[in-house]
């Protein structure tokens, strides 16, 4: 029955984050920022209260050094690098922070290709 109820509970925190980002990007697009990091703190409040992650599509979206919602282009810049590794470069104008990703698909896709020729390769020098 405790399990249950945790569940429901966890899943009513999911909805008022989502929720309150929700209402915090529109009033991002509206330019009320005092408005949108009082949504942000709430929701942030919510996920630890609960003990839950916030959900990544949300997290990406918040600056960790100053707590303001990134709305690309107006207060964020993304960049996509590729030098060293390939990543996105999030930077928050308002207080500089920056956020790299690294873009772990291509990576992974890099790799399997690799595997791939190497055992073709052995495959060769085993029919040979």
């Amino acid at each position: 029955m405790k399990k249950f109820l945790e569940k429901k509970l966890k899943k009513i925190a999911y909805e008022r984050i989502d929720i309150l980002m929700s209402l915090a990007e529109e009033e991002a697009k509206k330019g009320n920022w005092d408005r949108v990091k009082r949504y942000v703190y709430l929701a942030r409040r919510i996920a630890m209260k609960m003990r839950i992650r916030f959900p990544k599509k949300w997290k990406r979206r918040i600056c960790k050094k100053c707590g303001t919602f990134l709305l690309y282009g107006k207060n964020a810049r993304v960049r996509v690098k590729s030098k060293r590794y390939p990543h996105v470069v999030i930077t928050c104008l308002d207080c500089g922070a920056i956020y790299r990703i690294p873009m772990i698909r291509e990576k992974k896709e890099r790799r399997r290709k690799k595997l791939e020729e190497k055992l073709k390769e052995k495959n060769s020098m085993v029919e040979e």
